[in-house]
């Protein structure tokens, strides 16, 4: 059975701390892949087959983390992360092309935990 290697640590952290959502990683290795393409909504939604309004958030959100800066055009946005974003986020595209499900388990894992907590709030407690 041909094992991949464990997604490296500081690769990890970084996904847990700032990869909210699969679409979300998505979204940044596609504008990263063409970093020259200034994108908006529309564009982004038909190449990621997720509404207009979902591919509006998901661009705020690349820019709220630092993964892109505004395109010249208004409600546009380019490839342009800054160091040291760059380097984890090289790393964590090629972890992903040779390991999509461990990437997308370990995003999952990050909301699954969120929901927990959440629900966890809500838990009837029995008084001691």
């Amino acid at each position: 059975m041909n094992e991949r290697p464990p997604i490296p640590d500081n690769v990890r952290r970084f996904v847990l701390a700032n990869v909210g959502s699969v679409p979300f990683l998505e979204a940044a290795l596609l504008l990263r892949g063409e970093p020259t393409v200034s994108w908006d909504a529309q564009r982004l939604s038909e190449r990621l087959y997720v509404s207009k309004r979902r591919a509006a958030e998901l661009l705020d959100q690349l820019e709220e983390t630092g993964f892109t800066q505004p395109g010249i055009k208004k409600r546009t946005w380019v490839w342009g992360p800054q160091e040291p974003l760059v380097s984890v986020i090289e790393e964590l595209s090629a972890v992903y092309a040779r390991d999509l499900v461990g990437v997308t388990q370990l995003i999952h894992s990050r909301s699954d935990s969120r929901a927990r907590q959440f629900a966890d709030a809500f838990r009837w407690r029995k008084e001691d």
